[in-house]
């Protein structure tokens, strides 16, 4: 049994995670499990220096303009709530939003507006991408069909044309509404450090916990000219994702991502990195040899 348990965990392997605000914690949960956690922050969020979209969102809702919003992260939900506290009391926003359809991407949102008491009309399913939005409209088009639907987007960092275009082709009329924007730490000096660490081959594992984080890690290891280094690297380390939307961003850098979790959740990831990484490793490391 001890042997058994024993594989369980990291055993010491380097274990790199680019989480920012939640950096800490994803160091302890690696330890946790027995890895040696490097952590290196990748993205700060900056909110967007004129919120003017965010501000005429909040004049078209109290004016009926919207029949639904669709909310995709629950960071970007408050913010959004923020900015349109500058213009109205914040109760009166929450009844505004409780007079037309609410939809959801994940967990996230959901317990800021059940902590508001916003009825929700709408909740994607897991994996919470954008396809799921869409499939849930579908299964939900009797009670809200999209045609003709006046549609806001609360947008989080990056435009999701691809969610848009399938409101769009639904017939909806759509609004974007970006909230804030994710830019590169202020000190990209461990970032710097992680790569030159990976591609010298001292990192074993690489958690992405978004699509920004491999964003930011590609754009950097450009500016150092290691990007191709970097890439050779990484097809010698386990390479995990938390989720459908970064293994898309990393296949588009063509990285193919080793694993995801049975769940998007970092505690998921991280076990259940601890326990396939043996496996993993072996069978790359025989690959490349």
């Amino acid at each position: 049994m001890e042997s058994g348990e024993s594989k369980k965990n990291f055993e010491g392997l380097r274990v790199l995670s680019l989480e920012s605000r939640r950096g800490t914690e994803m160091a302890k949960l690696i330890a946790s499990y027995a890895g040696e956690a490097v952590v290196a922050p990748s993205m700060r969020e900056v909110p967007l220096e004129s919120n003017t979209e965010a501000a005429a969102f909040g004049r078209e809702l109290f004016s009926g303009g919207f029949d639904m919003v669709v909310f995709l992260t629950g960071v970007g939900t408050r913010a959004l709530a923020r900015v349109v506290e500058t213009i109205y009391p914040l109760d009166q926003y929450l009844a505004e939003l409780r007079k037309i359809a609410i939809v959801v991407r994940g967990p996230k949102p959901v317990a800021v507006l059940r902590e508001w008491n916003v009825p929700i009309a709408v909740i994607a399913p897991e994996p919470n991408t954008w396809r799921e939005v869409l499939r849930a409209l579908d299964e939900n088009a009797a009670a809200f069909p999209m045609k003709g639907r006046r549609v806001a987007v609360q947008e989080y960092g990056v435009p999701n044309a691809d969610l848009v275009a399938g409101l769009v082709e639904r017939g909806a009329q759509v609004t974007s509404v970006p909230v804030y924007e994710w830019a590169l730490p202020a000190d990209t000096g461990p970032l710097r450090s992680a790569i030159a660490a990976i591609t010298r081959n001292a990192i074993d594992v690489i958690l992405f916990t978004t699509a920004t984080q491999a964003d930011h890690l590609l754009q950097i290891a450009a500016e150092m000219k290691e990007e191709d280094s970097l890439r050779r690297a990484l097809s010698r380390m386990l390479v995990a994702s938390i989720g459908p939307t970064t293994s898309e961003r990393l296949r588009e850098f063509g990285i193919s991502p080793d694993m995801e979790p049975s769940h998007p959740k970092m505690g998921y990831l991280v076990l259940e990195a601890a326990r396939r990484c043996a496996e993993i490793l072996r069978r790359k490391r025989i690959a490349s040899v």
